[in-house]
């Protein structure tokens, strides 16, 4: 009878495109690269953009022939950060493949970090102590960043044609890929990042375009004026207010009770870089934001309290580890969308601990 019940599973979990998958932990280079393409890529755009009132204008990320495959050199030891971060303390590498292939980190379970693939489209758990991983969920359109809600469900931003938000957990399912009636693709731009809420919408960035909200039963509303290069996007723990990233500038809203968003205004602005992205909150409600060569770490007032240096690339960030002393951070290097194209997950030790209400 266990076996059959077994194999009734194994049907089940194809038959629902690949909800969970088993793999045994292995290293990154058991796993194949993968060549998912990203809405703007994909030769059917025209025929999906065919449906919009008023098409986009053509939306395209650089990359180039840039063979250069050498890690960015390490960057120098911490600085102390009072009740952040102590001085001297320095990156190690954790993980490390070819491609788009580690983007939108957040922890797992048992001090376990999950991250989406954008070029082989699956999700994978990696231990961190000894660098092995699995593939969790695969078929995830070219998903590329990853959020959990206070209520455990799960959410990826599908970056392939018919992009949209998919939900992996508790049950899998389309989540939200029209705007207006329309494709989300009608937009432009790429669906960047996400951040789930415990009301159960999740709140996403289009590079390109602006912030948006899925409410719970899935129906798409567009916040903000003038951030275009909206990037990285987190609630606060009390989920009252919404950060969103965008270049050097650090954007913040009022979230209403029904998940709407108002008094949209600049909360801070970047010191160590640049390139705003991915962001994280600790338990004392500070933010911590990659720039593209560092993490910078604001006070909940918007006060600058430092920087940690990391390489060149560091483009996403999140606390994890057994008791959420870890922060983690994604590296990328090489040529966008070429062979040369690579990924790091790196880790550094904390003072500050990770928020533990909520997955980040």
């Amino acid at each position: 009878m266990k076996r059959i019940i077994m194999r009734t599973r194994t049907v089940l979990l194809v038959l629902l495109g690949g909800a969970a998958v088993a793999h045994a932990q292995s290293p990154s280079s058991a796993f194949p690269r993968g060549q998912s393409l990203q809405a703007w890529q994909d030769p059917g755009l025209p025929e999906v953009l065919a449906q919009c009132s008023e098409p986009a204008e053509p939306f395209s990320i650089g990359g180039g022939r840039r063979p250069e495959t050498t890690p960015p050199a390490a960057p120098a030891v911490s600085v102390a950060i009072p009740g952040v971060i102590e001085a001297g303390q320095s990156w190690k590498v954790v993980w490390s493949w070819e491609g788009n292939n580690a983007d939108g980190p957040i922890p797992g379970e048992n001090g376990t970090i999950l991250f989406a693939n954008n070029d082989a489209s699956n999700v994978m758990e990696l231990d961190p102590e000894t660098g092995l991983a699995k593939i969790v969920h695969d078929d995830t359109n070219t998903g590329g960043a990853l959020s959990r809600s206070k209520n455990g469900a799960l959410f990826l931003a599908m970056r392939g044609l018919h992009s949209g938000i998919l939900q992996l957990e508790p049950e899998r399912k389309v989540f939200a890929n029209r705007y207006r009636g329309e494709p989300l693709e009608c937009v432009g731009g790429v669906l960047n990042d996400l951040a789930a809420d415990a009301r159960g919408g999740v709140y996403f960035t289009v590079t390109g375009v602006g912030v948006f909200y899925a409410n719970p039963q899935g129906e798409v509303s567009r916040y903000g004026g003038e951030i275009a290069r909206a990037n990285g996007i987190v609630l606060s723990a009390d989920e009252r207010t919404l950060y969103v990233t965008n270049a050097a500038e650090v954007i913040a809203f009022d979230v209403e009770p029904d998940g709407s968003l108002t008094n949209q205004r600049e909360f801070a602005r970047l010191q160590g870089g640049s390139a705003g992205d991915g962001a994280a909150i600790d338990s004392e409600g500070r933010l911590y934001v990659a720039t593209g060569q560092s993490v910078d770490v604001f006070a909940p007032s918007g006060e600058f309290l430092g920087s940690i240096p990391g390489p060149q690339g560091l483009h996403g960030v999140t606390f994890g580890g057994p008791d959420k002393r870890t922060l983690f951070a994604i590296v990328f290097f090489g040529g966008w969308g070429t062979p040369s194209a690579r990924n790091q997950v790196i880790a550094i030790p904390m003072i500050a601990q990770g928020y533990s209400g909520r997955a980040k």
